[in-house]
């Protein structure tokens, strides 16, 4: 990682740390501190269970996509990898857009398969925990709103929802339908651009556009296979749908743990809602992710701000700090520096 890039992750993190404490300036703090030093450590423990065995269903994802690939990895290898996956996307700028290459990287090392083989797989997980979770917001949401008048907050979540859906099918579409032509002209620049790159493990990394073009071909070769195995798709897509359910479950336990509860249809919907703001120029989305709940769950409980922020920092601890710990681990012992 150039200066440059250093630069950039140093900010995201700053950027990230003033979000955090005008937020907890803004709900008093000493409340939050209150209703934190107040939890139970039993139900406490409970989030970073349920936090754990979500790692574990989505790498079970990625292990079944895998599998597509014809690419054989055991349940404990793919938990590092996807711990290390997390990681990486939690402390680039862009959550996945930054985090990916460099997972993409990780597990063509670790499973001895093709870059390309790599990307694919962890783009295809992506998209699977983003079907799903389109999937359960519409019906939490439904279920919500029928009993409930949304508010202006929910509205405004779910259209932002609605809009990157339509966006991510017309784009793949597009892309998928002018693939060949995307190749040739993109294939140029992409090699142009990877000879300029000098960063972590890609510093003496040179290229063709003839490979960039047998890269590309093998790329979306791969992503036919993964989508024509309709036994194996559905397999992960069950799995993904099944880390959603387990990360509401950790939101859950978070808000007994400052002894409240919320409706399970809440944290069902609220969670992907607020992933949304994962997708700013913050590492992992920390900070405007945090912000997203509160404003998201306060109006909806009806619980006090400081009570709602204490909840959700305890959540962020399981499903943010635990798996950047857990993957910075695994990545050092894979040989993948992500800071390098």
């Amino acid at each position: 990682m150039n200066g440059d890039d250093r630069r950039a992750v140093v900010l995201g993190f700053a950027g990230a740390g003033v979000l955090i404490v005008v937020l907890l300036m803004l709900v008093d703090v000493n409340r939050v501190k209150t209703a934190i030093g107040r939890a139970d450590p039993v139900l406490l423990a409970v989030t970073l269970g349920f936090a754990l065995v979500w790692l574990l269903a989505w790498a079970g994802t990625l292990r079944t996509v895998l599998a597509t690939m014809d690419v054989t990895v055991s349940l404990p290898t793919s938990f590092l990898v996807y711990a290390a996956a997390v990681f990486a996307n939690n402390v680039t700028p862009f959550g996945q857009a930054g985090g990916e290459p460099v997972t993409a990287l990780l597990v063509s090392n670790v499973t001895g398969t093709r870059y390309e083989r790599g990307l694919v797989s962890i783009a295809s997980v992506d998209v699977l925990n983003v079907v799903s979770s389109v999937g359960i917001v519409f019906l939490a949401v439904g279920v919500y709103a029928s009993s409930v008048t949304l508010g202006t907050e929910l509205n405004a979540a779910v259209g932002s929802v609605i809009v990157l859906v339509v966006a991510i099918v017309v784009t793949f579409t597009l892309v998928w339908r002018h693939r060949d032509a995307l190749v040739d002209r993109i294939a140029g620049p992409i090699a142009g651009g990877l000879d300029r790159v000098r960063w972590g493990p890609f510093t003496s990394l040179t290229v063709t556009e003839d490979e960039i073009v047998d890269r590309m071909e093998r790329f979306f070769g791969n992503v036919e296979v993964v989508a024509t195995d309709r036994r194996r798709l559905a397999l992960a897509l069950t799995l993904s749908t099944a880390g959603w359910l387990l990360q509401a479950a950790a939101l859950l336990a978070a808000f007994a743990a400052v002894g409240h509860d919320v409706p399970v249809v809440v944290a069902l919907f609220v969670i992907p809602l607020a992933n949304l703001a994962g997708m700013t120029p913050l590492p992992g989305g920390l900070g405007g992710i945090e912000a997203a709940f509160v404003g998201l769950l306060v109006p909806i409980t009806g619980i006090e701000a400081a009570v709602v922020t204490a909840a959700v920092l305890v959540f962020r601890v399981a499903i943010y700090w635990m798996p950047v710990a857990l993957g910075g681990v695994s990545a050092t012992a894979y040989g993948v520096d992500v800071m390098a």
